[in-house]
């Protein structure tokens, strides 16, 4: 039986964690409606649904088209990943590099078409990247209205051949382009849409003078959304930089976690900091964590592990985290067979690209206590949440 004691803090704990993520409801068509200030104590609906690069499983990710679509299906949030340009504009792809080559000089990996155009074939560099050597196209070796003239690409066509039919229809879209999207939808669904920006490689963009925070905090304050009741969660998987924005901005913030590892800005400092991920989700490391940060996203298998093809038992970070006043977001969840374990798997088993049962794994970790998930297939997601929430 709870002590009066332990009612307090219990208290506690939930008040924190509504105030990042609220109760499921809705943005009021009423008239003073402010999408940019709509995201207060009730906002977003809980568990949410987190478009990972729009609906990456049904359109080419880090499109307007996927971002739509995710909307469409029920998407709470939308996820760009944000790189820049040469000339300092912030847009959304996985990775800075939009062409990846074998050593062989085939393609490896694009998101982009322009391995096929040769008045960019000069581009094609090597760089070393957090540590690897990359060969390629990188975005930031391309103006605005050069990367324009690109279209975007299936990244994974081997696991999602359909999506390859929308191959070179759609731009790389600018961030703004993103935050015209969640505005205008929001507006016209009567729901607060939100944006969670993921800024990759900060350490490295730092490197080659072309920091992502400023120009991430510029575009919030062009925008009226560098306020505490913003439709806003900016992602990373360094610490750094996560620190300086916190300075800058009250918007909601997220500790990316990887499953192994450390983060690449710790890496950077050498023997000055030898942490890792799993330091950072001891007790005392999410304690560090909610001095600059809002909110938990780890790598899935670290709130219920997978043993044998199936989920084990809860390892028990989402409460430690939710004790630490730290709502937990998750990622990320795929429906093709090729990313489920074993036990989520449907027939044929050896199809990678064949649909599973999305539905029972997003189950798993909903139970387990999770306020939120990045799902590539935003309908999936909804059905999932929606059921959760009805039991």
């Amino acid at each position: 039986m709870k002590t009066s004691a332990n009612l307090k803090t219990a208290a506690l704990v939930a008040a924190c964690l509504h105030s990042v993520f609220g109760l499921p409801g809705a943005a009021s068509a009423a008239e003073g409606y402010s999408w940019e200030s709509a995201a207060g104590a009730d906002w977003p609906p809980q568990p949410t649904v987190i478009a990972h690069r729009g609906a990456s499983a049904l359109r080419p990710e880090h499109t307007l088209a996927a971002y739509l679509k995710a909307i469409e299906d029920g998407a709470d949030v939308i996820e760009p990943d944000l790189v820049i340009t040469k000339d300092g504009v912030l847009v959304a792809r996985h990775e800075n590099a939009i062409a990846i080559l074998n050593a062989d000089g085939s393609v490896k990996e694009a998101t982009t078409n322009v391995a096929d155009l040769p008045q960019f074939a000069d581009r094609k560099t090597t760089k070393t990247i957090d540590g690897a050597a990359i060969t390629g196209w990188f975005v930031e070796d391309f103006t605005l209205a050069e990367l324009k003239t690109l279209r975007a690409r299936e990244r994974i066509p081997a696991i999602r051949p359909a999506n390859t039919q929308f191959n070179d229809q759609f731009e790389v879209p600018t961030f703004q382009e993103v935050i015209d999207l969640a505005r205008t939808e929001s507006q016209k669904r009567g729901r607060t849409i939100g944006v969670a920006p993921e800024t990759k490689h900060p350490t490295f963009f730092r490197s080659i003078g072309l920091p992502l925070e400023k120009p991430l905090v510029d575009i919030l304050n062009r925008n009226g959304l560098n306020n505490k009741a913003a439709p806003v969660i900016v992602q990373s998987f360094e610490v750094g930089n996560l620190k300086d924005l916190r300075t800058q901005t009250p918007v909601r913030l997220a500790q990316l976690i990887d499953s192994e590892g450390r983060p690449y800005d710790f890496i950077a400092q050498g023997d000055k900091e030898k942490r890792s991920y799993d330091d950072l989700i001891t007790d005392a490391g999410l304690k560090e964590i909610k001095t600059y940060a809002d909110m938990l996203a780890p790598y899935k298998t670290l709130i219920v592990p997978v043993v044998d093809g199936k989920h084990g038992e809860p390892t028990g970070l989402a409460q430690r985290s939710h004790a630490a006043g730290l709502p937990v977001v998750i990622w990320t969840l795929r429906p093709e067979n090729n990313f489920l374990p074993a036990a989520f798997r449907k027939e044929p088993l050896n199809d990678k690209t064949a649909r599973g049962d999305s539905i029972g794994e997003i189950t798993v970790y909903l139970k387990a206590g999770v306020n939120a998930i990045f799902s590539d297939d935003s309908a999936v997601a909804r059905a999932a949440v929606d059921a959760f929430r009805k039991q």
